[in-house]
C-alpha cells in the first residue's frame, strides 16, 4: 500500500530543509507529521502512542538545533518515529521494525542524526552529558540535548546522570517529556511530584509573573544579574518547593510548558540555546496527541498491532481451532492460583505489569503484586529483603532488562541464597524490538551463579509446574524460571499442579543413532523436526532438559553412553549457555561425540519476526533437521 505524505513533508529530506520553512507553516508539518505516523503504523505496525506525543517536540527540536552536529539523544526510542521521518528517513519507514528495514529505535549505523543508541529506557542524560564534556574537552561549540520521559526518569541511572550533571559544567540541556505514563501509567512519588509541578497553577503564573518582572529591572552596578538570580531562585522556593529537586541538583528549571504548542516550543528551545551551563526543560504532552482512542486508552495504543485508522478497530487473527495462550498470561493466571493456596506469596514487575501479565494479580491482589517503575535493581533488592521475612517473591523482569540488575541477583540474593523466583519473561529472539531487547544471555548469565536453579519449560503446563515447584518449601534456593514471548503450544493448558524434581530432564521419544537435547521452548522445534526426519528413515531420540542449572547429570550420562551423535538446542547465546554446559560434562567426563550446538549465535541479531530469526540463527525446525542431516550424512548418502 503506497502512504503518501502530505504536501510540506514530502519536501522535508533533512532538518535542513525543514529550516527553510517559517514559523507558521510548523503548524502544518506538526498536522502532516502526525498523520502519516498514524497511517503508516496502521498498516504496517510498531510503536504508537509515544512518538504521536513528542510530534511537535521533535519539529522544535529539529528546527532550531543544528542536528546532526548538535546531539540529540532520545530516551527511549519509542519517542523517535518523527525523528527517523524528519531525517532522510521518510520513503523508508514502512520498513520500520521489519526483517533487514529500518530499527524501531534509534541506531548509531542506520542514521548520523542517531546519536545514540537507545531500547532500554534512562540512559540518555547519562549518554548527552558524556557528549556535552567531550565537547567542552574539544573546544567545540556543539549543543547536547536529552529527551526523556517521565516514566524513564523512575530509574537510579536517570538519577545518577542528574546528579553528576548538576557540577559538570558542561552546556546541555535535559527535556522532560512528561505524560504520566511509560506503557503502563507511571507511578511511585516521583510521579507526584511531577503532577503537583504541572498542576500548581498559581505557581506557574507567579513564576512567569516574576521572569517578566525580572526582564524588566534594570542590570548594572546596583542591581546585578547575579542578584537577579539569587532573587528568582528564593522566590521560587518561598512560593512553590516544587522546583527544589531539579535545582537542589543545581540544574537549572524551566517550566512546565504545553508540549503540544509548537511557538511555544520553538521560542523556549531558542532561548535556551543560548544559556549556557545544565538545565532542565519541563514539557508537558499527551501520549497517543492526536488519535482520540490512543489518548484515552495509552496503555493499549503503546503498540496496538495494525488497525483501521478511521474506525480503531485493532485487526486480531482469526481462527477455526482453540489457540495456545501467551507464556505471560499462563504466568498471569498461575501466580493467582499459586497465591490464593499460598498467603506468602508476592509478585514483582519493573514497569511491565501489562506486559508480564502481572496486571491480572494487580487487579485482584493489590496488597500483593507490585509495579516498582523502571527500578529492576530496586525490584530485586526488594524481592530479597521480602524473602528474609519468608515470603515467596515472584519477580517478573524481562530477559533483557534482568540484565540491568545483575549485581543485586549475585550480591543480595545468591549470595545470601534467599529464594526469590525469577520469571524471566522474553527469553530467546524477541522479534521485532530487535537487539536491545533479545533476551540471549540470561541462560549464560545466570548459570554462573553459585546456588541459582536455572530452568525453561517446553510448554504451558512445564511453566506452572516449574512456578509450582519453586514456591514450594522445599525450595531454599533463588530459582530462575525464562520464557520466551508469545504463544506457547497447548490450548488446553491449564493443567493440574505437579511438582518437578529440580535437576530432572525427561526424555520425550527413545531414537536411534543421534540425540537431541533441547532446552525450553525450543524443544517443540525439535519435535517438528523429528517429524520430519522419520519421513527420511532417520530416527532421533529428544530428551527435553528442563533444567541448565543443576544439570540431570544421570540422563546424560545415559545419553552420553548411547549416542555419540547430539544436537543441543537452545534460545540463548551459544556462548556460555545450554550447549556448553553439555559440552563442559562431556569432557569432564571423557566422554567422545560429535556435538552440535544450535541456538543463538555470537553476535548481534537484527529485527525481524521471531520465525524469520529463528530461520537465520538456524535453531527453528529446518534448522534442526538439517544438523541431524550433517551428522548423518554418510546414512544419508546411501539411503540417496
Amino acid at each position: 500500500m503506497n502512504i503518501t505524505p502530505g504536501p510540506l513533508l514530502s519536501t522535508i529530506n533533512s532538518p535542513a530543509d525543514l529550516k527553510q520553512l517559517s514559523r507558521e507553516q510548523l503548524h502544518q508539518v506538526c498536522d502532516e507529521l502526525r498523520q502519516y505516523i498514524i497511517d503508516v503504523v496502521s498498516v504496517h505496525g510498531g510503536h504508537f502512542g509515544a512518538s504521536l506525543g513528542v510530534v511537535e517536540l521533535t519539529v522544535a527540536l529539529h528546527y532550531i538545533y543544528n542536528t546532526p552536529y548538535d546531539q540529540l539523544v532520545w530516551d527511549v526510542g519509542h519517542q523517535a518515529y518523527g525523528h527517523k521521518i524528519l531525517t532522510g528517513r521518510r520513503d523508508d519507514f514502512s520498513t520500520n521494525r521489519k526483517y533487514h528495514g529500518l530499527s524501531g529505535f534509534p541506531k548509531r549505523s542506520e542514521s548520523e542524526y542517531d546519536t545514540f543508541g537507545v531500547g532500554h529506557s534512562s540512559t540518555s542524560i547519562s549518554a548527552a552529558l558524556g557528549m556535552a564534556m567531550a565537547a567542552k574537552y574539544k573546544g567545540e561549540n556543539r549543543k547536547s540535548v536529552a529527551v526523556i520521559g517521565d516514566g524513564a526518569l523512575t530509574a537510579g541511572l536517570a538519577f545518577e546522570g542528574m546528579n553528576h550533571a548538576g557540577v559538570a559544567d558542561a552546556d546541555m540541556l535535559i527535556i522532560l517529556n512528561d505524560n504520566c505514563m511509560s506503557i503502563d501509567p507511571n507511578v511511585g512519588a516521583l510521579k507526584e511530584y511531577l503532577t503537583d509541578i504541572s498542576t500548581s497553577h498559581t505557581y506557574n503564573k507567579f513564576k512567569d509573573d516574576i521572569w517578566k518582572a525580572l526582564g524588566k529591572l534594570p542590570v548594572g552596578k546596583r542591581f546585578s544579574r547575579e542578584m537577579a538570580s539569587k532573587l528568582e531562585h528564593s522566590i521560587k522556593g518561598f512560593i512553590n518547593k516544587s522546583s527544589n529537586l531539579f535545582e537542589a541538583l543545581k540544574l537549572r528549571y524551566f517550566g512546565p510548558i504545553d508540549g503540544h504548542n509548537i511557538t511555544k516550543l520553538v521560542d523556549t528551545l531558542h532561548d535556551l540555546k543560548n544559556i549556557p551551563g545544565p538545565k532542565l526543560l519541563h514539557v508537558v504532552t499527551v501520549k497517543g496527541k492526536g488519535y482520540s482512542l490512543a489518548e484515552k486508552d495509552q496503555t493499549r495504543w503503546h503498540a496496538p498491532g495494525l488497525f483501521d485508522k478511521i474506525t480503531g478497530e485493532i485487526y486480531k487473527k482469526s481462527f477455526d481451532r482453540p489457540q495456545p495462550p501467551k507464556y505471560q498470561d499462563v504466568f498471569g493466571h498461575t501466580i493467582i492460583e499459586l497465591a490464593e493456596q499460598n498467603d506468602r506469596i508476592f509478585g514483582i514487575t519493573p514497569a511491565m505489569p501489562s506486559g508480564s501479565s502481572l496486571k491480572f494479580m494487580m487487579d485482584k491482589m493489590p496488597d500483593r503484586a507490585f509495579d516498582v517503575g523502571i527500578c529492576e535493581q530496586h525490584a530485586v533488592t526488594l524481592s530479597a529483603g521480602m524473602a528474609t521475612q519468608g515470603m515467596r517473591v515472584f519477580c517478573n523482569i524481562y530477559s533483557t532488562f534482568m540484565q540491568r540488575a545483575y549485581d543485586q541477583v549475585i550480591h543480595d540474593v545468591a549470595i545470601q541464597k534467599l529464594p526469590v523466583i525469577f520469571c524471566l519473561d522474553r527469553g530467546g529472539l524477541v522479534g521485532e524490538d530487535g537487539p536491545t531487547h533479545h533476551g540471549a544471555y540470561d541462560i549464560a548469565y545466570f548459570r554462573c551463579i553459585p546456588n541459582m536453579i536455572v530452568s525453561a519449560p517446553m510448554n504451558e503446563s512445564e511453566l506452572r509446574n516449574l512456578m509450582y515447584t519453586a514456591q514450594l518449601e522445599t525450595n531454599e534456593n533463588p530459582f530462575s524460571i525464562r520464557y520466551p514471548r508469545g504463544e506457547g503450544v497447548l490450548p488446553e493448558w491449564r493443567t493440574p499442579f505437579e511438582a518437578i524434581k529440580v535437576g530432572t530432564g525427561r526424555k520425550l521419544k527413545d531414537g536411534e543413532e543421534v540425540a537431541i537435547l533441547s532446552l525450553g521452548h525450543p524443544g517443540n522445534f525439535a519435535t517438528a523436526a523429528i517429524r520430519e526426519l522419520r519421513t527420511e528413515g532417520l530416527n532421533p531420540a529428544h530428551f527435553d532438559m528442563r533444567f541448565v542449572k543443576p544439570l540431570d547429570e544421570a540422563l546424560l550420562h545415559e545419553v552420553f553412553a548411547k549416542f555419540n551423535k547430539i544436537v543441543t538446542v537452545e534460545d540463548g547465546t551459544v556462548v556460555g549457555g545450554f550447549g556448553s554446559a553439555v559440552l563442559e560434562f562431556m569432557a569432564q567426563h571423557h566422554y567422545t561425540a560429535e556435538v552440535k550446538v544450535l541456538g543463538i549465535p555470537d553476535h548481534i541479531i537484527e529485527h525481524g519476526s521471531p520465525k524469520e530469526l529463528h530461520r537465520e540463527c538456524g535453531y527453528d525446525a529446518i534448522g534442526i533437521a538439517t544438523a541431524v542431516r550433517e551428522l548423518m550424512k554418510e546414512k544419508v548418502k546411501v539411503q540417496g
